[in-house]
């Protein structure tokens, strides 16, 4: 019995190192006076190992938003769009005290965005900075000079429904707005203008993070 235990915990260790890896083991960006993630969050535990329910239906999307728990997604709940666009979370899931992002990172602030976005010469001149060369609809790719590689993943309702895949990018911040909207920052493909605004914190979008 202890040897079943001891496999069982060095099981979930690796579970969790793994789960990290893919966000950290990448080449972090330097943009500036900040260190970014090189692709956006995709971990599927808090750092204290406990795991972040995966809303792998609808009915699961809206129990977690009725409920006011944390969850995740992939966009059209199909996994196969994790490996290039990572996971959708809400924004109950970034605020919990067990901690989103890895060991030696967090996700950004409101004001961390707006550095960022000054860095990259502003609303009007980041966003191109941050696209990627590929993957915009219309053709409206990105020269990707800030590394940042920022891919369209679009985002999820609060009431289930995807939206705005390939056209928009979504970002958390850690800030909420009020007891009700969380803050985050966009990057449209028709405007090309990175954008702050509010939102329900039962809806999905992506989190990119920030080195500590």
């Amino acid at each position: 019995m202890k040897e079943l235990k001891s496999i069982i915990t060095i099981l979930g260790v690796f579970l969790i190192i793994s789960s990290c890896s893919r966000n950290v083991n990448h080449e972090p960006i330097k943009i500036g006076s900040q260190t970014w993630a090189a692709i956006n969050l995709d971990v599927s535990t808090f750092r204290n190992g406990d795991a972040i329910p995966e809303a792998k239906t609808n009915e699961d999307w809206l129990r977690a938003a009725k409920t006011g728990s944390p969850a995740w997604c992939y966009y059209g709940n199909k996994p196969e769009n994790g490996n290039k666009y990572g996971k959708l979370y809400n924004w109950i899931a970034v605020a919990d005290p067990r901690g989103l992002a890895p060991a030696g990172w967090h996700v950004p602030s409101d004001t961390e965005w707006s550095v960022l976005i000054t860095t990259l010469g502003g609303e009007k001149n980041a966003p191109t900075k941050m696209k990627s060369t590929t993957g915009w609809e219309d053709s409206s790719n990105g020269t990707n000079i800030s590394g940042f590689s920022a891919f369209p993943a679009g985002y999820r309702n609060f009431n289930e429904a995807f939206g705005y895949f390939i056209t928009n990018a979504y970002w958390l911040c850690s800030n909420e707005a009020d007891s009700i909207h969380a803050l985050y920052h966009n990057n449209y493909y028709f405007t090309n203008v990175v954008t702050r605004d509010i939102d329900k914190k039962q809806v999905g979008f992506s989190v990119r993070c920030i080195k500590d």
